[in-house]
């Protein structure tokens, strides 16, 4: 509640000290909420963004940045987005799908072929903006996403070669419906947390495992515990940049044209930091944090899924979307 409370009197103070942009306009300044450390390329991701758009509105719009989960967890700050207390947050795909039914595609194992097919898809307009847009009527919007890299499973000590070898381990997931569905598919034990709680719980024992991208054991130091990191590359879920309905359909049109590009130039910028960024995390954990990297029989994972793929073929809730999807690639 604290939380939710400050970022109240931090609106109203913005709105009483209202101040001139250089072109002599009243400034406007949004919030953005985020749960990554700054030193992430996400953070760096979206601190480009805010450039951007005070940029090009001539100091007219700025954007005050809330990283490390200032505004509360993913979740809190999906509603606070909803309810307009936040103007944008950048929230993980898998996050909103208990929100949207759309977005759980994202969260399905093994729905991209490749980074280079997911790249495809993510910047093909005809299938994002049909999700983007298919949250306005719950109160968000989609603006653009960003790379978080291809998923995979670590574990304290488990060692894993084939999906069976995941049986009884309890394996942190994001707090979403696909995912716990996943890793029971897998044979796994699936628990569902926020992202601050799992390096206490691998340290407690609370878990045995967890699924992310290489990052994660740098950056939030992970890679301190769980000393096994294993190549399933089952997901490729990405980060997503969303917006209050009500802000974006304030906006004149030229400011929402500058929002957008802003935010679609902040999703180039950010390709380029991650893929170094991920090389570096990967040189990291080898040599500085002993964790050892391993190839799997992906094949058995793929197989072990299929039937979420059904699944998701024949709900009308995802069907379209996700046969859209396969279309892209």
């Amino acid at each position: 509640m604290k939380k939710w409370i400050s970022l109240v009197t931090i609106i109203a103070l913005i709105a009483l000290t209202g101040c001139q942009s250089a072109s002599g306009e009243e400034e406007r300044t949004f919030t953005l909420a985020h749960n990554q450390p700054t030193d992430h390329p996400v953070h760096q991701s979206l601190e480009r963004f805010a450039e951007l758009v005070e940029e090009k509105s001539d100091g007219a719009m700025s954007i005050k940045i809330y990283p490390n989960g200032e505004l509360g967890s993913e979740r809190e700050v999906i509603e606070g987005t909803q309810a307009g207390a936040v103007d944008f947050s950048k929230v993980s795909g898998s996050a909103l799908e208990s929100f949207e039914p759309a977005y759980s595609v994202f969260s399905l194992p093994y729905l991209f072929e490749s980074q280079e097919s997911f790249k495809r898809v993510m910047n093909n307009e005809d299938v994002t903006d049909d999700i983007y847009m298919e949250s306005a009527d719950k109160g968000f919007r989609g603006l653009t996403y960003y790379d978080a890299g291809i998923r995979n499973v670590y574990t304290k000590s488990r060692m894993i070669e084939t999906s069976e070898d995941m049986s009884g381990l309890k394996t942190r997931v994001q707090p979403s419906q696909t995912s716990v569905q996943m890793i029971e598919a897998m044979g796994g034990t699936p628990t569902p947390m926020s992202y601050g709680e799992v390096y206490t719980a691998l340290q407690s024992g609370v878990i045995d495992a967890a699924e992310n991208n290489a990052t994660a054991l740098t950056n939030s130091n992970h890679g301190e515990v769980a000393k096994n990191y294993f190549y399933t590359e089952h997901a490729i879920v990405p980060d997503m940049l969303i917006a209050n309905e009500n802000i974006m359909e304030s906006l004149s049109d030229s400011e929402r044209q500058i929002i957008e590009e802003a935010a679609e130039e902040s999703t180039s910028y950010h390709e380029e930091l991650w893929n170094e960024t991920v090389n570096e995390a990967k040189a990291t954990a080898k040599e500085e944090m002993n964790v050892e990297f391993y190839e799997v029989d992906k094949q058995s994972f793929i197989d072990a899924v299929q039937p979420l793929h059904e699944e998701f073929q024949n709900d009308p809730d995802t069907s379209d979307i996700y046969n859209k999807i396969k279309e892209a690639e």
